[in-house]
């Protein structure tokens, strides 16, 4: 049977589009003007794109903070902020609407799903296990790279496990692409998410869950990233911005692989974000993506940037274990890359030595 996969319904993609957004916020407040839920990365809170968002004096604005990676007890936090303001304004929100980069937009659609979802963020980690429908729910990318704004999950970890909440509910309703938005980010921040979008496709062409839509949307995002760190033509933003979307397209149509079931155990135990636990990893994978590796020490050489060496060397035998643990949950990220006898070839010591080599 085939899968029915849940898309993006409505995207609006351009220089300025941020400019649109009032108004399609507007369609869905009704007559009565209920009130949205914005969720900002706290690094624009005194400049110029602040003074721009739409906001209303029903609405909240939460300025998120995302130095660390998302946890499910932010998630919590955020959520309870969101039903306060909704019990002072006498209504249900209209919506959430996540402005930043790809940790405040998996913020957003957390919120959206644990609005309608009792209990904490921590109970739905998983695949499917969210039961209502998310409020409306908005993206708006200020980076490009990790495929959030069109993924079906929103990475958090949790009190034991880095895991997304995975589901057709986590879908955005809405996404607001403006290539201007990203036109600032610094170079180093600029390439860590571009990895990301760039290992995406690598590990999803190169899995057993590969398919003709995930292929073709792989491939392209592909060309599109080695285009923008090894060409940097002219109009790399929007190129960049579109590698992201279909990067994130071809894995949900398709899987990651071994790389990031690795930094999910990295990121988990050592706080990395997920972009530079990305590179971290693959580059030692080379035995298992040799073309995708060798591409990527070329883009990393040509823009300067230095991996972090030496993350594990210190580390006691219990943190090591803890990261195998989370790397292994990750079952079909296994499957795709290896095949579903994946645990005859991964197993815990040779996870074990690859976190060591790192």
């Amino acid at each position: 049977m085939y899968r029915n996969f849940k898309m993006v319904p409505r995207l609006v993609f351009g220089r300025g589009a941020f400019n649109q957004l009032g108004k399609i916020l507007e369609d869905r407040r009704g007559p009565q003007g209920s009130a949205m839920i914005f969720l900002v990365d706290d690094v624009f809170k005194t400049g110029a794109l602040a003074g721009r968002i739409p906001a209303g004096p029903r609405d909240l604005t939460l300025w998120v903070n995302v130095d660390d990676e998302p946890k499910t007890a932010y998630v919590d936090h955020l959520t309870e902020l969101a039903r306060q303001n909704a019990e002072r304004t006498g209504g249900a929100p209209a919506g959430v609407v996540g402005i930043g980069g790809g940790s405040t937009l998996d913020l957003a659609k957390a919120v959206s799903l644990m609005l309608t979802n009792r209990g904490s963020s921590a109970d739905y980690q998983g695949w499917d296990l969210i039961q209502n429908p998310a409020v409306y729910h908005v993206g708006v990318p200020t980076l490009s790279g990790t495929g959030a704004e069109v993924s079906r999950t929103t990475v958090l970890t949790g009190p034991e496990k880095k895991l997304g909440i995975n589901s057709d509910f986590t879908v955005f309703d809405q996404l607001v692409l403006d290539p201007e938005l990203i036109a600032d980010v610094p170079a180093t921040q600029r390439f860590y998410t571009g990895m990301d979008c760039y290992i995406h496709c690598v590990e999803s062409l190169a899995g057993n869950f590969c398919n003709p839509f995930s292929r073709a949307c792989a491939e392209k995002a592909l060309d599109l990233c080695k285009s923008v760190f090894l060409d940097e033509p002219a109009d790399r933003d929007a190129d960049l911005m579109m590698a992201s979307f279909l990067g994130g397209l071809s894995i949900a149509w398709s899987q990651v692989g071994i790389c990031h079931a690795l930094s999910y155990g990295l990121s988990f135990e050592l706080g990395l974000h997920h972009g530079i636990g990305n590179c971290v990893v693959f580059d030692y994978l080379e035995a298992y993506y040799p073309e995708g590796v060798a591409d990527f020490r070329r883009m990393q050489a040509k823009h300067g940037v230095e991996l972090p060496r030496r993350l594990t060397a210190d580390l006691a035998d219990a943190r090591i274990e803890r990261m195998v643990d989370v790397a292994l949950v990750l079952e079909p990220l296994w499957e795709h890359a290896l095949g579903s006898g994946w645990q005859s070839v991964m197993t815990r010591e040779k996870i074990r030595e690859l976190y060591l080599r790192m």
